[in-house]
């Protein structure tokens, strides 16, 4: 059996060793991320800082266990998901550790119209089979909205929909959180208060990384 191509530190939350990413069309080969190694400490606040098409999407996309390496290794969570270029952990229970352990958070909202915010946070929870509309109001609390519970998507502001997409992100409580330009459809002000949510999330232990082509807010991490 090929040993991991890194030493394999349980305490971390995600680890990857000379990582790759090629997507292929027809016989064109593209080179989305090559030869990444990165290490994720619980507690971590980090930038994955780029311009457009730099490969920050497919690094959180690796990250996350939404896609797979096509060569070096990746573990997360504890679990080793490739080795050596080969993936070692099979798609269910790719699923399962996503489900558990992993949020994210995106530019776009990605809200279901017809949900008020509560159900919003809670849709995650039918996958793993639970309901706990408690903490999805404790959540909505949390990051400023429980005075929307029952508003659905078209009634809010983009900052107050940002904040029910964190919420959502959170209900399977997560232990890495991964934001892909979570701010890039807001103004400065709201900007600002979406980054400093995720402060106090980081100052409460929660391991995030965070993507973003702007260098002022990265500076800020």
């Amino acid at each position: 059996m090929t040993e991991p191509a890194f030493d394999v530190q349980l305490s971390l939350v995600a680890e990857a060793a000379g990582m790759g990413k090629i997507y292929r069309r027809g016989a064109e080969e593209i080179h989305a991320l090559r030869e990444i190694s990165v290490a994720f400490a619980p507690g971590e606040f980090t930038c994955v800082l780029g311009p457009s098409g730099a490969g920050k999407t497919t690094l959180l996309n690796l990250l996350g266990v939404m896609d797979v390496p096509t060569s070096g290794a990746l573990r997360v969570a504890g679990t080793t998901i490739a080795d050596a270029g080969r993936v070692r952990l099979a798609e269910g229970g790719r699923d399962r550790l996503r489900r558990e352990n992993i949020g994210f958070i995106f530019t776009e909202f990605f809200l279901l119209p017809t949900l008020t915010a509560v159900e919003n946070v809670q849709l995650p929870l039918l996958w793993a089979e639970k309901d706990d509309h408690s903490y999805a109001v404790e959540l909505l609390e949390r990051v400023g909205l429980g005075h929307r519970l029952t508003h659905r998507p078209t009634e809010m502001s983009g900052g107050e929909m940002q904040r029910v997409a964190i919420a959502r992100a959170l209900i399977n409580r997560p232990r890495l959180l991964l934001a892909d330009e979570p701010t890039g459809n807001l103004d400065t002000k709201t900007s600002d208060g979406i980054f400093d949510l995720f402060r106090e999330l980081n100052a409460d232990g929660l391991t995030i990384v965070l993507a973003t082509h702007d260098g002022e807010l990265a500076a800020r991490i």
